[in-house]
């Protein structure tokens, strides 16, 4: 086949040349020579064929804090990996040029799997992250990669809207090893008017699967919606579901929405609903609540919910660690939930 294209690994074969893709929860049946969902999966004369692999449309070292993880193998570089296509169409996604857009060879870099993890290793990065769309629509690539990346000891990322299939999940699941997954809302209304999805509650479902099931790292993100998912009711049901499903201890990340896309109508979350959101989460039971993208917040710092002393202050993507032993407080001992065997390297007194 031409470069880009592959045959899905998993999906149907179906009467009448149609086919039905098992990779996310749309669970698309596709007639000969149409696309699904996603526009990047079509049924080619009744094989279903991905038509993004390898192709990338962003490739750069980051940050692992920007996707944005904070206890998993913090103060490292990840190499961050995206493509074109998504499963979704969120009305304020801010990479809409990418998530919305078609094939297109001559705008997009071709790179196997053993060049991706070859340019993590040249950019001193210790893991490898499939981000910026919907990694699981890029199944089969990131798929090759991961097993890859695993071999050279790199840490892998998916960061994600979380509609990948349980089916997916575990195919993919023993060389993933961080989960960061968008919550959105908690109501089907929400999903419905924000993202175009009409069945959400499988995400939930999903993102448990890969903490109980594959001992995945879990980071939980909210970006606050005005009008659209700020209120009470569903930012409890959210922290409520992180408390019981995932643990106290699993960070929630509460952003701030700037106007783009298609919701260039609204205005940026005020500062005192994303506090009221994080004072919600914290009577929830909740450890460790931040806030993103407000530069400068002191919420993004990692403060000891035992003992109150400040273990890990960020600005910006800049991360200073300075009362983490292992992953505990070096104050009191309390558990919060870090994963990187670097961290006695990395603790700074």
């Amino acid at each position: 086949m031409e470069q880009g294209n592959k045959e899905a690994l998993l999906y149907d074969k179906l009467s009448g040349g149609a086919v039905r893709c098992r990779v996310c929860q749309w669970e698309c049946v596709i007639r000969p020579g149409k696309l699904g969902v996603c526009r990047v999966r079509q049924n080619d004369d009744g094989t279903l064929v991905v038509l993004n692999y390898g192709l990338v449309s962003s490739a750069t070292p980051d940050p692992v804090e920007k996707k944005p993880l904070f206890h998993f193998f913090p103060a490292t570089k990840v190499y961050s990996l995206g493509t074109v296509g998504c499963n979704f169409h969120c009305k304020h996604c801010q990479n809409w040029e990418i998530s919305c857009g078609k094939i297109d060879r001559q705008s997009l870099k071709p790179v196997s799997p053993a060049e991706a993890v070859s340019l993590a290793g040249q950019h001193s990065c210790r893991g490898i992250a499939w981000t910026y769309n919907e990694p699981a629509i890029w199944f089969e690539y990131t798929l090759d990669c991961a097993r890859i990346a695993k071999e050279n000891n790199l840490y892998t990322v998916y960061v994600t809207n979380g509609y990948i299939t349980g089916e997916g999940l575990d195919t993919i699941g023993k060389y993933l090893d961080a989960y960061r997954v968008d919550i959105k809302g908690f109501s089907d209304t929400c999903y419905s008017r924000l993202a175009g999805i009409p069945r959400w509650r499988g995400i939930l479902d999903v993102a448990k699967r890969a903490q109980d099931r594959w001992g995945m790292h879990v980071e939980v993100v909210t970006n606050i919606v005005p009008t659209l998912n700020d209120d009470d009711e569903q930012l409890k049901g959210i922290a409520g579901w992180i408390r019981d499903n995932l643990g106290e201890l699993t960070p929630w990340h509460i952003t701030r929405f700037y106007p783009d896309y298609q919701l260039m109508n609204l205005p940026p979350t005020p500062i005192e609903t994303l506090e009221h959101a994080y004072d919600l989460g914290r009577k929830a039971g909740l450890k460790f609540v931040y806030l993103g993208n407000v530069p400068g917040n002191d919420r993004e710092n990692t403060v000891c919910y035992q003992c109150g002393r400040l273990l890990v202050r960020r600005i910006g993507y800049g991360t200073t660690i300075t009362g983490v032993n292992g992953s505990r407080c070096n104050s009191c001992g309390a558990p919060l939930n870090i994963k990187d065997e670097g961290w006695k390297r990395l603790f700074v007194d």
